[in-house]
């Protein structure tokens, strides 16, 4: 998957099919909108995600910058898709105040080829979010391409966004999450050092430490599962800051896999939390930690 990042100065050489949006979450309703452009590449277009970076909430100071999707996962999971060309384009002072109908002319035709364009009817951009799907579809005769609006997926009753997926991450609810992105809810990382006390204990674990924008779900243990290298392995997962053995205040996701041994320090993992087992706790001493890990343990593997 080509990446073009950190600069408006691009030129594509093919003609694209392209999806327009923030994709925070990549829910079951981006995956819709990503099909589309997907099935493009039987007409011979490549298919072209195209993000703002950062959000424009988040430029604007309308959120907090916590992200469902890290611009590393999002890379992880577009590749894995099938997707040929990511761009996060820069938006600042700039970029955001450019006119929409300037950023249709210049951008998608100009420098994307846009032949195939996929979007939600939320879609805005350009001067004051000025841009949707209305004037797309209005210039898109002009500038030689079609326009395919999507419509909102509702689920028992609710309409999936990302702010639905964030209500249920935020609420520990995995399994709701797992309904809405279609898969389970992942953070994504290159295993550190801990402080081994999980070894000692006789249940040697893998860590990583998201990014401090990553929303992560409540502190507390999740049955879960890791992929490494292509394989899942089922596996038990604590969020948080590990109370009784460390005094550190950052949050770390620490997973025990079951049936694996081997050392896997400096690799890319990917954890995937399916359901919430108990809260974080602070344990009176190890041995009381190792028990309750013993129990932790053994209700996974059941």
């Amino acid at each position: 998957m080509e990446i073009i990042e950190n600069t408006v100065e691009f030129h594509l050489n093919t003609k694209t099919a392209a999806a327009i949006g923030k994709f925070d979450g990549v829910h079951i309703g981006h995956r819709r909108l990503l099909e589309e452009i997907l099935n493009r590449k039987e007409q011979g277009l490549a298919s072209c995600v195209f993000t703002f970076d950062p959000a424009p909430a988040v430029l604007f100071g309308y959120s907090d910058g916590r992200e469902l999707t890290t611009r590393a996962e999002k890379r992880l999971l577009f590749k894995r898709m099938g997707v040929d060309i990511f761009i996060e384009f820069p938006l600042n002072g700039e970029t955001a105040a450019m006119l929409p109908e300037v950023f249709v002319r210049d951008v998608l035709a100009g420098e994307m080829h846009v032949r195939f364009l996929a979007a939600g009817h939320d879609l805005s951009f350009g001067n004051g979010g000025r841009g949707n799907a209305a004037l797309l579809k209005k210039l898109a005769p002009e500038f030689g391409f079609a326009v395919e609006t999507i419509d909102k997926i509702c689920l028992e009753g609710e309409e999936v966004s990302s702010t639905l997926v964030r209500r249920y991450v935020e609420a520990g609810h995995m399994e709701a999450v797992e309904k809405l992105l279609g898969e389970p809810y992942l953070v994504a990382g290159k295993v550190v050092r801990g402080n081994r006390i999980g070894r000692t204990l006789g249940f040697p674990t893998v860590n990583i430490e998201p990014p401090p924008n990553k929303l992560l779900p409540p502190c507390g243990v999740y049955f879960s599962r890791v992929r490494y290298k292509g394989k899942l392995y089922r596996a038990i997962t604590n969020v948080g800051y590990k109370p009784t053995v460390t005094d550190r205040h950052r949050m770390g996701v620490e997973s025990y896999l079951y049936d694996f041994q081997e050392d896997i320090y400096g690799q890319d993992i990917e954890v995937y939390l399916c359901s919430f087992r108990r809260p974080e706790q602070h344990f009176a001493d190890v041995e009381a930690l190792r028990k309750q890990l013993q129990a932790d343990i053994a209700a996974g593997r059941n």
